[in-house]
């Protein structure tokens, strides 16, 4: 003999959408960190470039690396961007400023870009490897 008192278990619509919208969230939230995280080599790539910059003895390696930082945050199809030179960053996006959407964080890869031409405008060795250790600070402290 099987007794069965006839309540079945069903959730609420309330719960339903409870897990639902729970479950959405949680997808929003680990696709915006995959993509923050997508963008994240750019700056940490031109922030070893700006780094090789400051240690380079000699003012042409030190305006060498500092042309693949510019080439890493600008982007290919960017103002400065030197096509002469290596593009560390090639495949990894369109370079870090037009890849970020934070007006703050790009305002901060722009002051980077600064700092850099300025190293690319001296020729004085120490000037330029202080630009890029600065540079390198910079990118440093904005990387995700």
């Amino acid at each position: 003999m099987n007794i069965h008192s006839g309540l079945t278990l069903r959730p609420s619509l309330f719960v339903r959408i409870i897990s639902a919208a729970f479950g959405t969230a949680l997808a929003l939230m680990i696709s915006s960190f995959a993509l923050a995280a997508d963008k994240a080599p750019e700056v940490k790539t031109a922030a070893v470039h700006a780094g090789l910059a400051a240690s380079v003895g000699e003012i042409k390696g030190v305006h060498a690396h500092l042309h693949h930082t510019l080439n890493c945050l600008v982007g290919p199809d960017g103002e400065g961007f030197d096509a002469n030179e290596i593009n560390p960053c090639q495949g990894m996006g369109k370079g870090a400023i037009p890849d970020t959407t934070d007006a703050a964080r790009k305002q901060a890869l722009k002051d980077a870009v600064d700092m850099v031409q300025s190293g690319l405008d001296s020729d004085d060795l120490a000037t330029a490897q202080k630009a890029a250790a600065d540079t390198k600070e910079m990118l440093e402290a904005h990387e995700m």
